[in-house]
């Protein structure tokens, strides 16, 4: 080859973020701990029997402009990462089967653990949940200066000013007068949240619930990238048994072949009440990630193109339903 056949391209022309499908909605059926499963297939299909009408009510809500049937896809997620009282070969048939007897598929079912454990496309990023905690930008009250440690080495992320901490040992120093935390951008009155994101050692974290929460919202809207590759991406799986062991299966599996895409321009939840609070702490957490504009800009363009409307902020993309006595 002589000089005038090569050819010079600039490494910002090469295609830098993988480009996702994506369903209308992601619809989770549920996340269930392993005391929950402890208690026997009953208590599966109450849950699926309690959650059924909502999940019915959450699909009639999606329309498309063009009015072709939506795009939804469902999830479940298990929690292996807390507990594991119970194998996949044990835990895994009954519920799905609890979910057929109601009606039910779940297309998608993910591991808890992976949220946490499971390597970027580059391992030097650590596991995915520390490479998620280092998108973290946290959002700096009004007029502070500063001296809160970041979250980095408290594990701690909150949306506001938290009480001052005291400075004197002076029981009678006027000076020393109590201040209430406050909310950023509150209206009207504070709703003021610190939430934990892990505890124990750098080398050993534990990551909140909160906080794998967190890690899952955004797997399933399509924003977890590394380097511009996607992360925790459905591995199908056609075998006719589990296996015993958690770290056997793939962070999240595909289920059903021909179900719509495991990422969504939106997700709604359908959860036991217990987990309000965790999802208020999520919602924090979402705020105040950056995640790459390459996938923003990728979902803005192909949501565009089909005259689908998604909100500009990542935590609009969310909604919950908390059924009574769930």
């Amino acid at each position: 080859m002589n000089g005038a056949d090569t050819v010079f391209r600039e490494t910002s022309a090469q295609p830098r973020t993988t480009s996702l499908p994506f369903s209308h909605l992601s619809l989770e059926l549920g996340h269930l701990y392993m005391e929950d499963f402890a208690v026997g297939a009953e208590r599966l299909r109450r849950h699926f029997a309690a959650v059924r009408p909502w999940v019915d009510a959450a699909r009639s809500t999606v329309r498309t402009p063009d009015g072709r049937r939506p795009r939804i896809s469902s999830c479940f997620l298990i929690d292996d990462y807390f507990s594991r009282l119970s194998t996949p070969a044990e835990l895994i048939p009954p519920l799905l089967e609890a979910a057929a007897a109601a009606g039910l598929t779940i297309d998608y079912l993910a591991r808890e653990s992976g949220c946490a454990t499971a390597e970027p496309a580059h391992r030097e990023r650590g596991p995915l949940a520390e490479s998620v905690l280092q998108r973290l930008v946290e959002s700096p009250p009004p007029d502070s200066n500063g001296y809160r440690p970041p979250v980095s080495r408290t594990g701690w992320l909150t949306n506001g000013q938290r009480t001052p901490s005291r400075r004197t040992s002076a029981a009678l120093d006027a000076s020393d007068v109590w201040q209430p935390p406050s909310e950023n951008l509150a209206r009207g009155h504070s709703v003021f949240l610190d939430v934990e994101l892990w505890n124990g050692p750098e080398d050993r974290r534990t990551w909140s619930c909160a906080f794998l929460a967190s890690v899952w919202q955004l797997a399933r809207l399509g924003l977890l990238r590394h380097d511009g590759e996607a992360v925790l991406s459905p591995v199908p799986w056609d075998h006719d048994a589990f296996p015993a062991d958690w770290d056997a299966l793939p962070a999240v599996l595909r289920l059903n072949p021909a179900a719509a895409p495991f990422t969504a321009y939106g997700t709604c939840s359908v959860l036991p009440t217990r987990f309000l609070p965790v999802e208020h702490a999520v919602r924090v957490v979402l705020e105040q990630v950056q995640v790459e504009a390459e996938a923003l800009d990728q979902i803005a363009e192909r949501s565009a193109a089909e005259g689908f409307s998604v909100p500009a902020g990542i935590v609009e993309r969310t909604s919950y339903v908390f059924p009574p006595g769930l």
